[in-house]
């Protein structure tokens, strides 16, 4: 472990507070760390995370109380929704009350690292050689490694069983997007509705886009390229032939799934997250991977937190610290919090693993994430909530129809390029 740590930048933080709106696909102490407090003594450890839903009563809080007692101190942990956990963050390291530990949408790791309020992973001494690449790169900053994903989250293509089977369509054979537009016409044909996803202008818009647009060969630096076009075009297409409806242009993930529960959907593009429902729904569901346009699995964006470890003016915390990350991270830590939020998929090849054992039916979403992408990869960093603004805002233009795929994708680009300037 290096002795030698950066301090927050306190300009850098408050100009970054003001700009960070990302949200969370798919949030005890506020006053940060006690500084008396060292490692080895009968220390309380803060810990800040964007899951509100689980109270103090939840098995993620007994999760979390574990680790300190493992490590033989105590977690005060404090739950904000995601954008006010980014915020907040941002806020403490200005003032210099950052907490110890922090898990945070995967986006916001470049926001937080560009500011220097993060420790490094190798200053922390952590080992992340077993950590897939492209779940681990969404905390790659300028060459530095900053935290590690407890697991992730990705989209695919939920059917149902029984129009598929009504319209003759077997989903082994959706292996592109020329045949899965086959398939949209023969279940649209058989009298059905035929696929639903999320064109809404914010966030998840992108998110829901992004493997059609990374599956074309797009580039994120180059919004309007003729790849990009054609994605936005299949997009389109599907809305003027009546296999998409024109709900998707203020559809949300969750309203996606409301239309998919009817029963009227063949597809729908959703979540890990919507494994216990689709388990539960009125009618046989399956799910096969997102295409990319010629063939093979398209890279889907990924979602879910990094553990990560503000600098601290106490270098004698890091250690405590370092023990509580890796047991989070280890590869049971990964399978027990996969069962506790029935949806993360381990970062590691063992972890993999292991939920497969437990839970077989899972392979298809493990498959997914390990051909995902962050969206900050690709050294993006704090550019990508600009770009992705751009490009939400151009899928808007498309879908309604008030400009063509290529003239909202050119715009998106021109703005992308004025917001970084």
């Amino acid at each position: 472990m290096q002795n030698t740590r950066r301090k927050p930048a306190a300009l850098a933080t408050t100009a970054v507070l003001t700009t960070v709106t990302l949200a969370l696909v798919g949030a005890c102490s506020s006053g940060g760390s006690d500084d008396t407090a060292s490692s080895g003594g009968d220390a309380t450890y803060t810990w800040w995370d964007p899951y509100p839903q689980h109270d103090g009563s939840s098995d993620w809080e007994k999760r979390v109380q574990q680790c300190g007692d493992d490590a033989g101190v105590t977690i005060e942990r404090t739950a904000y929704d995601t954008t006010a956990l980014t915020n907040q963050a941002l806020l403490s390291a200005q003032e210099g009350t950052s907490p110890d530990v922090i898990l945070i949408d995967n986006p916001a790791v470049s926001t937080l690292a560009d500011t220097g309020m993060l420790s490094t992973n190798e200053e922390l001494g952590l080992d992340t050689s077993d950590v897939d690449e492209n779940l681990l790169a969404a905390g790659v900053v300028d060459g530095g490694e900053y935290g590690i994903p407890i697991g992730a989250n990705t989209l695919a293509l939920y059917y149902n069983t029984e129009i598929l089977d009504e319209a003759g369509v077997d989903p082994a054979s959706i292996t592109d997007w020329d045949s899965l537009t086959a398939a949209l016409e023969a279940v649209t044909g058989a009298g059905h509705q035929g696929i639903t996803f999320a064109g809404i202008g914010t966030e998840e818009g992108s998110f829901q886009f992004l493997p059609w647009f990374w599956g074309a060969g797009a580039d994120l630096t180059q919004l309007d390229s003729p790849e990009a076009v054609e994605a936005l075009e299949l997009w389109t297409g599907w809305l003027d032939e009546g296999y998409a409806p024109n709900s998707v242009i203020q559809n949300s993930q969750n309203t996606v799934w409301e239309e998919f529960l009817t029963g009227d959907f063949a597809f729908a593009e959703n979540g890990t997250w919507q494994v216990n429902s689709a388990a539960e729904a009125d009618f046989e569901t399956g799910v096969v991977q997102l295409p990319a346009m010629d063939g093979g699995v398209a890279p889907a964006p990924t979602g879910g937190e990094f553990i990560v470890a503000p600098v601290q003016s106490d270098e004698a915390r890091y250690d405590v610290t370092r023990q509580i990350v890796e047991c989070m991270t280890t590869p049971e830590g990964f399978v027990e919090t996969a069962n506790t939020f029935a949806y993360y998929v381990p970062p590691t090849e063992a972890g993999q693993g292991q939920l497969l054992e437990e839970q077989p039916d899972l392979e298809t979403w493990v498959e997914a994430v390990r051909s995902a992408k962050g969206r900050t990869s690709d050294n993006l960093g704090t550019d990508y909530p600009m770009i992705s603004e751009a490009l939400w805002t151009a899928v808007q233009n498309a879908l309604s129809g008030a400009a063509t795929p290529q003239e909202a994708l050119e715009t998106a680009q021109a703005d992308a390029e004025a917001a970084m300037s």
